[in-house]
């Protein structure tokens, strides 16, 4: 026996209650089309995740009730499972099931509140259990998220207690590196131990800072992946699944025997006025590979730039070209999200900038094909220090001058932006930002910072991976050998301020997304006290700069933002005594 399954991974916008009915419906009609009889949804994918405080508003939750009921219009001899926010008694982050143009509801009930989540903050908990029941005896039970992150309920109720073969998982589990692969692997071990099927369906795309790789798959009651849909991408995944294997599986596994419900599990089993089997399996779906760690990463950079763009309704975007890795990495970025012919790229030499670094950014932008600008900033600077001479004088060259230059680029940008139209990106990578190794209102000026959560090593290596994906060198090679500098002064060098990035990130890594002591980075790095003092002494007066810095793509386990919560006024000598 034989169920058609289709899971529908799309990109909502926050927001877009119309739009994204009018998606729901296009996609729900091919997957009827393919002859699919449940039909998934992401979590939220009508009103678009995270909504955040638009929860608070009734207007926005009344225009998801009404789009509901022209979606339920379609819901004949089908399943539709679409996520919503309703309101009842109080605000619940939801599932509407939609057959036979009838709709009912399921409640979330395990509810995130760590890392980027504020669930809890929104939503409050649902606490009745959700089976879906055919008219051929085949029992669906429903969850969100969350819910499946847990080992126990509601999928210990749902399949034990319910009977449930299938479970249908719809999701927006936002994306970091390797992220995908792991959150499979854990879909893995629950079907196994649940002896049901999994149907995970993610949402895909860029909101502000997340990004949702999708990667909605079919997961057997083996434990086995049958079909899996591509990372940041919408897609249909269409797969016929076997309901025997649920049973042959079942009578293999004996702990269901004596497995009993909690007394007080509260389980709601709907019946359908539907059938869903069928004899034979035509459509086996396809099994997407998994791509090593740099085209995840800079696809995902892509996707989150593309939608932060067009989302925010700009067309076009500005880059200074600086002729270093980082700007290089984000012109390269910018043109695969929006096109060559929306990039525009500024190189805006002072008396310290070198030859080679405005001779690397017009081979780039000539490489890439995207528009070049060359606007020196020398007789504004000597501007500027005219009418500060007598302020000045007698005081040596200084921070003061270098991040003056720095300002100076970044009020051209910014000009240029409100001039024409353009989305400025900022360059700044996660070691930058983490120990504070930029100008407020300088290098950090712009709209959306596309490396915000990439480290100055992974820079080189996702630059290198682009070099290679393109089958040609794209970005010049002198911009990989040269030592990376601001150049705001002669001779200058990253390194004159800062450790070298091999040992810095090493250190920030741990210290940042893992809260390791000082005295265990000591071990594992194999540098000085001295430096680690110095380098966490960085990032915690650097959180100031990094309130003020743009937003940008998250990517690692633990960003700065929602993911890092530090306050800007504090005492860190505890941190530092080891």
């Amino acid at each position: 026996m034989y169920v058609r399954v289709a899971l529908c991974q799309i990109n909502s916008s926050v927001g877009d209650i119309e739009g994204n009915a009018k998606k729901i419906i296009e996609f729900s009609k091919k997957a009827k089309e393919g002859g699919a009889k449940i039909i998934c949804f992401p979590e939220l994918a009508l009103c678009g995740y995270p909504p955040e405080d638009l929860v608070f508003n009734t207007k926005f939750i009344k225009e998801q009730k009404e789009a509901l009921e022209s979606i339920k219009e379609i819901s004949d001899n089908v399943v539709i499972i679409v996520g919503f926010v309703d309101l009842e008694e109080d605000i619940y982050n939801s599932a509407a099931i939609l057959c036979n143009r009838k709709i009912y509801k399921y409640k979330k009930i395990h509810l995130p509140n760590y890392g980027v989540f504020d669930e809890m903050r929104y939503f409050s908990s649902g606490n009745e259990k959700l089976v879906l029941q055919t008219q051929d005896n085949v029992k669906i039970g429903i969850s969100i998220c969350e819910d499946i992150w847990h080992p126990t309920e509601p999928l210990f109720s749902l399949t034990i207690e319910g009977g449930a073969e299938i479970i249908a998982n719809i999701s927006a589990s936002p994306y970091h590196i390797s992220k995908p692969k792991m959150r499979e692997d854990m879909m893995k071990i629950r079907a196994a131990d649940y002896s049901s099927y999994i149907l995970f369906c993610n949402l895909v795309g860029g909101q502000d800072e997340l990004v949702f790789d999708g990667t909605s798959s079919v997961i057997s009651p083996w434990g086995e992946t049958e079909a899996r849909a591509p990372l940041f991408k919408e897609h249909i995944l269409i797969k016929d699944i076997d309901i025997t294997q649920v049973y042959i599986k079942r009578v293999h596994d004996p702990r269901r025997r004596t497995e009993k419900p909690s007394p007080d599990s509260k389980l709601k089993i709907i019946n359908l006025d539907l059938s869903i089997t069928q004899k034979d399996g035509e459509t086996k779906g396809k099994i997407y590979d998994f791509p090593k760690w740099e085209e995840e990463v800079f696809q995902a950079l892509v996707t989150g730039t593309r939608d932060y763009i067009f989302k925010n309704r700009f067309s076009k975007a500005l880059i200074a070209l600086s002729g270093g890795i980082d700007s290089s990495l984000t012109a390269c970025i910018a043109t695969e999200a929006i096109g060559s012919e929306n990039v525009l790229g500024i190189s805006m030499p002072s008396q310290f900038s070198s030859h080679h670094s405005v001779e690397d950014a017009e081979i780039l932008s000539k490489n890439l094909g995207i528009k070049f600008l060359k606007i020196p900033i020398m007789r504004i600077y000597d501007a500027f220090m005219n009418e500060l001479s007598e302020l000045f004088g007698g005081t040596p060259f200084s921070s003061a001058e270098e991040n003056l230059q720095a300002r100076i680029r970044g009020n051209i940008i910014m000009t240029i932006s409100n001039k024409f139209g353009h989305i400025v990106l900022a360059c700044g990578n996660k070691s930058e930002m983490s120990v504070g190794y930029a100008t407020l209102y300088g290098d950090l000026a712009g709209g959306f910072a596309v490396i915000k959560d990439l480290y100055k090593t992974d820079v080189y290596k996702i630059a290198k991976f682009y070099n290679e994906m393109k089958g040609k060198e794209i970005i010049p090679k002198r911009v990989f050998e040269k030592p990376p500098s601001a150049e705001l002064r002669p001779n200058q060098k990253d390194e004159d301020d800062l450790p070298p990035y091999k040992i810095l990130d090493a250190i920030l890594k741990l210290f940042i997304e893992k809260d390791t002591p000082p005295e265990i980075i000591e071990k594992v790095v194999g540098v000085d006290k001295q430096t680690i003092k110095r380098v966490i002494e960085m990032v915690e007066k650097a959180e100031y700069k990094r309130r003020q810095a743009p937003p940008g793509i998250k990517i690692s386990s633990r960003a700065f933002g929602k993911d890092r919560r530090m306050p800007i006024t504090k005492k860190i000598d505890c941190i530092l005594k080891f």
